[in-house]
């Protein structure tokens, strides 16, 4: 039998946007704008997508690589600070079993030519379920299809 474990782990990711940061701010707030940089990727499903970005407010992202398990994340938002700073705790699942727990804090800092973006993680990667080397990396990858979508057009 094996006996549950917590792996802790923290990591920060910083990635600098030309977008100011009302723009940047609204990709996180906006459920359709969100909805375009947030999720699986190519070859992944989609299953359901939902965001009431407020404080207390919740968001929902399910999706599944073909003949996969779904991987679900449940979100709280517990602090936002219009423009500058969204802090929320949210849980990880593959279809019912849950994987990890974090606490995640964006920070937007005004820079020249754009916006400074600091992303921190601070999570307990349950059982050997779920990685931070693979959660940092997903993380990365999210933000570069956020900054994909914001310099395309119609963001």
């Amino acid at each position: 039998m094996t006996l549950p474990s917590a792996t802790h782990a923290t990591f920060v990711i910083e990635r600098r946007y030309a977008a100011s940061p009302p723009e940047l701010f609204r990709a996180f707030a906006d459920p359709a704008l969100k909805e375009r940089w947030f999720g699986g990727g190519e070859g992944w499903e989609d299953i359901s997508y939902e965001l009431d970005f407020r404080l207390g407010g919740s968001e929902h992202s399910s999706a599944r690589q073909p003949g996969g398990p779904a991987h679900v994340y449940d979100a709280r938002f517990l602090n936002i600070v219009s423009e500058r700073r969204i802090v929320s705790s949210y849980v990880m699942h593959l279809d019912e079993t849950p994987i990890s727990v974090s606490l995640a804090t964006v920070t937007l800092e005004p820079i020249a030519d754009g916006t400074r973006l600091v992303y921190t993680e601070q999570g307990a990667f349950l059982d050997g379920q779920d990685k931070v080397e693979q959660r940092e990396a997903g993380c990365a990858w999210l933000l570069d299809q956020l900054g994909a979508v914001l310099a395309g057009p119609q963001h």
